[in-house]
This record gives structure tokens, C-alpha cells and sequence, in this order.
């Protein structure tokens, strides 16, 4: 009998465990999240995908940066949302999220120069002989500060409390948002960033990638904001040896960005962000990286 208040405060032990675990499971489930669609009225209107959670707010909020085509045929193409699963894991953790659909896209994708009709994309890096992929990411970026601006003037989010996430061209921008340090901006995530991939269509020909190591050095010069950098190993766009050397340039030229490899995923991991079966695989790093900025 006298071992009976050791048992009994045993299970109190394992009972409370237990119940902390199933509050803050339920807390995760209980989090609802509708979906819109907005026509941001920015100096360049466009449209955007929004998810966040049910309520008035305001709230934290996520930017996400899509990449780019080249092409008017494909930009024309271009879905509306391209990272909706990736966008709902943001906003089920309370963050409003807006994916712009950049300009240049979708209706708007119109380019006909023999008719001197000409859409309004502004993320052209030139010709490879010498591209301009410095301007190029900071055409998008200003598109951020717009973004932010006109939430924060709706008081629909918490201004100081934005994260910035790219992918690809969008990942590229971000890098060059993290340049200008926004105090809004508290941290920026990146997936496959770059720009100049796949020349021509094909695989690991990359347009004069020297200019964009130093197009990085120069962002690391100025960019102070902790930045998250994730690439996949079966990248074609931006591949591991390319995107290490990226990293290396703009950490010594001064920034802050965590780089993580990951291993191949599917049949092309440049697309890696876009696909829900790699939630599990990427959520861990970007938990602990937003964990460690508050």
C-alpha cells in the first residue's frame, strides 16, 4: 500500500502528458481556413490566391513568390495557384497568406511585338551575354512591399510580422527583397532560388551562372534578415553545385541564410515546394527556422 501515491502520481504524471498532447493536437485541427481570391489594387494590379485563418485578424502574414516562364505561351498558362498545399500549412499554423499572380500572367500574358502589343512583364534578365538578373529580382521585390503596404493600410495583418517565401524566380526575388532589409520582414525562405535555368530547355544549362554568384554576392552585401535556403539535389534549374556556390558567395559578402540540400525528390526537384507529399519533408526545417525567430 505504501507504494500506492507513487502509482497514483505516476498516472497523474501520464494523464497530464497525455492531455497536453491531445490540447495541442486539437488546437492544430481546430484552426479553420477559408480561401480567396483578391485583385490586389497595387500601382501594377493583380490578382491573388489569399488563405488565412477564419476571423477579423489581423494576423501574421506570408508572402509566397512564384517563378517565371519566358515564354507568353506558358505565362499565359499559368495557374492561379501553384503552391495551394504548401500555402494551407502556413495558414493552419494562423499565418494569412497571399500568392500573388505576378503581372504578365494568365490574361494579361499578351506579347506581340509585330503588333507592337507588349504584356506587362517587367522579370526579364536579358540576354545571356549579360543579363540584368540583379533588377530583375528587385522588380518582384518591390511587388512585396506593395503587398505589405496595402494589408498593413487594411489592418489585415501585423506589419512587423511578415515572412517572405520563394520559389525559383520568386526565390530569387526574395533574395533581393532580403537586400533593402523591410523592418516588416522578419524572415525569408527560399526553395530552388535562382534565375537563368534550363537555357534552351535543357537540363543543367545554366545562363552565365558566374553573373549570378555575384548578382547573390552583391544582395549579401547589404541583406542582414535570417534567411532559410532549401535545394533539392535533383534540381535541373539550380543544381547543388551551383546553389553552394551561391550560398558561399552571399554568406561572405555578409548575409545570414541557412542552406539545406535535400534529397532527390520525384522525377524533377525544382518543383519540390508545389507538391503535397513533400510537406512532411520540408515543414521540419521551416518550423525550427521560424521557431528560432521569435
Amino acid at each position: 500500500m505504501r507504494c500506492l501515491p507513487a502509482i497514483l502520481r505516476s498516472f497523474a504524471t501520464t494523464l497530464l502528458i497525455l492531455l497536453v498532447f491531445a490540447s495541442s493536437a486539437r488546437t492544430e485541427v481546430e484552426v479553420r481556413i477559408q480561401e480567396e481570391i483578391w485583385a490586389l489594387p497595387l500601382p501594377l494590379p493583380m490578382f491573388a490566391y489569399l488563405v488565412r485563418p477564419v476571423g477579423d485578424g489581423p494576423f501574421p502574414l506570408v508572402i509566397m513568390n512564384h517563378g517565371v516562364s519566358l515564354k507568353p505561351t506558358d505565362r499565359s498558362f499559368f495557374p492561379l495557384v501553384e503552391f495551394r498545399d504548401a500555402a494551407k500549412w502556413f495558414a493552419t499554423r494562423g499565418y494569412l497568406v497571399v500568392a500573388p499572380v505576378g503581372t504578365g500572367y494568365g490574361a494579361a500574358a499578351i506579347d506581340i511585338p509585330e503588333r507592337a502589343l507588349f504584356g506587362p512583364f517587367f522579370s526579364k534578365v536579358g540576354k545571356c551575354t549579360n543579363p540584368n538578373f540583379h533588377d530583375a529580382g528587385l522588380a518582384v521585390a518591390q511587388v512585396d512591399l506593395w503587398i505589405i503596404d496595402f494589408l498593413a493600410a487594411e489592418k489585415r495583418i501585423i506589419p512587423k510580422d511578415v515572412i517572405v517565401v520563394g520559389q525559383s524566380a520568386g526565390g530569387w526575388a526574395s533574395i533581393a527583397l532580403s537586400s533593402v532589409n523591410p523592418p516588416q520582414v522578419k524572415a525569408i525562405i527560399t526553395f530552388a532560388a535562382g534565375r537563368g535555368g534550363r537555357v534552351g530547355g535543357k537540363p543543367n544549362n545554366n545562363c552565365a551562372p558566374h553573373k549570378l554568384i555575384e548578382a547573390t554576392a552583391d544582395f549579401g552585401r547589404t541583406s542582414r534578415l535570417p534567411m532559410l535556403w532549401i535545394y533539392i539535389e535533383n534540381d535541373t534549374f539550380f543544381g547543388p553545385d551551383l546553389s553552394k556556390r551561391m550560398h558561399a558567395a552571399f554568406t561572405a559578402a555578409g548575409g545570414r541564410a541557412e542552406y539545406h540540400l535535400m534529397p532527390p525528390f520525384g522525377n524533377e526537384g525544382h518543383f519540390f515546394i508545389g507538391s503535397p507529399d513533400a510537406i512532411p519533408l520540408w515543414s521540419p526545417l521551416v518550423t525550427k527556422f521560424l521557431d528560432a525567430q521569435k
